[in-house]
C-alpha cells in the first residue's frame, strides 16, 4: 500500500501552496484515486517493504550484565545485516478523514552478524568468544500514513509506525554448548534489538515514502511539461482522504517562458466525479485553453503542405473541380512549385460542453509560389473564424479525435491575380476547402502529434483499461481502470540500488 500511497498521486507542483487558508477556487486539475485502485496498487507493496527493510542500517549492540557465576558480562553484536526476508502479505485500508492504514504480515527476516562477549568466571576462568550469530525474527508491520501539503507537494507522514514481534530466537555457529549461551543473550538483547529494528526500519520506511513521493510527482511535472510549455500543478489544498477515495487538488496554470496565468473561479465540487472506475482526472477547461494559449505562443499552430500533398488532397475529395478557379491562383505555375500554409491567427478558445469539446479559432490560409533563390510569394489567402465540436477517445494507445460538428464563418480572401469567379462562387469554394480538406487534415496530423507527444512521455507503457474521456459544462473528465504500472515500480527502484 506504500506503493499505493505514492504512485496514485500522479500530479505535482513546486511552488508554495497550502499554507494558511485553502486556495480551493483556484483547483484546475483534480485526481481521484478509488479503493480498487488502492488494492491493485497494494500488490507490489511488498516489495517497497523489503526495499526498507533491506536499505537499513543496523547500528551495533553493546551492553553489559552482571550474572551469577559469570559475574559481569561483557557483550556486543557487531555487522548486522540481513541474510532473508519474506513477507507473506499486506492489506490497506482507508480511514476517513485520517490516514491510509497499510498492515504488512508475517514478515521473517534473518539477520546475521558477529556475537563478541566476555567474563571472568572466577578461579583464574577468563572467557573470551568471537561468534557468528543469526537472529530469526517474525513479525507484523502496522505503518498509518497521513498525506500532508507542504511547499506545494505531497508529503508522506509514516511517524505512526510500528513493529509487533511474534518470535525472535538467536542462534550461535562454533559455540561447544551453544543452549544455554543463546538463552541468556536472547534474554540480554531482546528488547534492545526490537527497539533498534522498530526505529530504524520506521526511519527507512519514512526516507523510502518521500524518496518515491518525490519520483512520482517529478514523473508527473515531466508529463505535463514539453520544452517551454508547462502546468504549475502545485496542490491547492491538502490531500482528501475518504472511505473509499484519495483525492488531490492542483491548480493546473499555464507556465509559458516567462509567462503564467491564474484563475481563481474553480467549478470543482466532489459529487462531480465518482468511485466505479479506479481512477479519475478532472479538467477545468480553463486549464485546457491556456495549454492551446501556450501552443500558440509557441508556435506550434501552423501547418505547411507540400504543393501534391494539397494537389492529392483535393483530388482525393473531387475538388480539382474547381479548376478555373484554381488555374487562376495559380497563374500558370504548376502545384509543385507550390505550398499551403494554414497558421492560426490568435489564441483558440477551448471550452467544454455536454455535446463535446468546442474549439474557436481564428485561421488564415496561404497558397505560396516558390521559386528558386527567392521567397515564396502569397498569390491567394484567405481567413476564416472556425468553430470545431470534438469528442475524443483513446484506443489501441492512440488518441482518437472525433469531429461531431463545425461551423464556418468566412472573413476576407485576397487574391494577386483577378479571379473572374463570382464573389459567391469564391465563398463556396473556400468554404468546401476547409470542411473537405482543411479540418480533416488538420484533425489528421492532430492525433499522431499528440499521441506522440504523450507516448514520449510514457503513456503507452501504462496499462490503461477502457479510458473514457467525458465532457460537461465547464470541465472534462478522464475515467479509467488500469493495471499495476510495474516500469514506474522498477524505474524507482533502480533509483534507490
Amino acid at each position: 500500500m506504500l506503493v499505493s500511497v505514492l504512485l496514485s498521486l500522479a500530479l505535482l507542483g513546486t511552488t508554495e501552496a497550502c499554507k494558511g487558508q485553502s486556495s480551493s477556487s483556484q483547483t484546475g486539475i483534480v485526481c481521484r484515486i478509488t479503493r480498487p485502485a488502492v488494492l491493485v496498487l497494494n500488490q507490489e507493496t511488498r516489495q517497497v517493504i523489503q526495499k526498507a527493510l533491506q536499505r537499513a542500517t543496523y547500528p551495533d549492540i553493546k551492553g553489559e550484565r552482571v550474572i551469577l557465576f559469570l559475574g559481569k558480562v561483557n557483550y556486543g553484536l557487531y555487522n548486522i545485516q540481513i541474510s532473508s526476508l519474506s513477507i507473506f502479505s499486506s492489506q490497506a485500508e482507508l480511514k476517513k478523514d485520517k490516514s491510509i492504514d497499510i498492515a504488512i504480515q508475517n514478515v521473517s527476516v534473518t539477520f546475521k552478524g558477529t556475537l563478541q562477549y566476555d567474563y571472568n568466571g572466577g578461579w583464574l576462568l577468563e572467557v573470551h568468544r568471537s561468534v557468528d550469530f543469526e537472529i530469526d525474527t517474525s513479525l507484523d508491520l502496522q505503518i498509518n500514513t497521513q498525506l500532508n501539503c507542504e511547499a506545494g507537494r505531497v508529503q508522506a507522514d509514516t511517524s505512526d509506525c510500528y513493529l509487533s514481534f511474534h518470535k525472535l530466537l538467536l542462534r550461535l555457529h562454533g559455540e561447544k554448548q551453544p543452549g544455554w549461551i543463546e538463552q541468556l543473550f536472547t534474554d540480554f538483547i531482546s528488547f534492545t534489538l526490537k527497539l533498534i529494528l522498530k526505529g530504524q526500519v520506521c526511519k527507512e520506511i519514512s526516507v523510502l515514502a518521500n524518496i518515491m513521493a518525490n519520483f512520482v510527482q517529478d514523473k508527473a511535472a515531466n508529463f505535463l511539461t514539453d520544452g517551454d510549455i508547462g502546468v504549475d500543478i502545485s496542490l491547492t489544498r491538502t490531500p482528501v482522504i475518504k472511505g473509499s477515495y484519495l483525492e488531490s487538488h492542483h491548480k493546473g496554470f499555464l507556465t509559458y517562458k516567462n509567462q503564467s496565468s491564474s484563475f481563481q473561479d474553480s467549478t470543482y465540487t466532489p459529487n462531480l466525479l465518482g468511485d466505479s472506475r479506479m481512477l479519475y482526472f478532472w479538467f477545468s477547461d480553463k486549464v485546457l485553453s491556456s495549454l492551446a494559449k501556450a501552443a500558440f505562443l509557441d508556435k506550434r499552430l501552423m501547418l505547411t503542405l507540400t504543393g501534391d500533398e494539397f494537389k492529392a488532397l483535393l483530388e482525393n475529395k473531387a475538388l480539382d473541380t474547381f479548376q478555373d478557379i484554381l488555374l487562376e491562383i495559380f497563374q500558370g505555375s504548376s502545384f509543385s512549385d507550390s505550398q499551403v500554409v494554414v497558421r492560426s491567427l490568435t489564441a483558440p478558445l477551448i471550452t467544454c460542453k455536454l455535446e463535446g469539446t468546442v474549439v474557436k479559432s481564428s485561421v488564415s490560409v496561404e497558397i505560396q509560389l516558390l521559386h528558386q533563390d527567392q521567397a515564396p510569394t502569397v498569390a491567394f489567402s484567405f481567413e476564416e473564424d472556425v468553430v470545431t465540436v470534438m469528442q475524443a477517445s483513446y484506443e489501441e494507445k492512440k488518441l482518437i479525435l472525433g469531429l461531431s460538428d463545425f461551423q464556418i464563418q468566412h472573413k476576407s480572401f485576397r487574391s494577386v491575380a483577378t479571379l473572374s469567379m463570382s464573389q459567391e462562387s469564391i465563398q463556396a469554394f473556400l468554404k468546401s476547402l476547409t470542411t473537405m480538406v482543411g479540418i480533416p487534415v488538420i484533425i489528421s496530423r492532430l492525433e499522431p502529434a499528440l499521441t506522440t507527444l504523450l507516448n514520449s512521455k510514457g503513456l503507452d507503457l501504462f496499462d490503461i483499461i477502457n479510458p473514457e474521456v467525458l465532457t460537461k459544462q465547464g470541465y472534462l473528465v478522464l475515467q479509467m481502470d488500469f493495471g499495476f504500472p510495474q516500469h514506474l515500480l522498477e524505474d524507482f527502484l533502480q533509483t534507490i540500488i
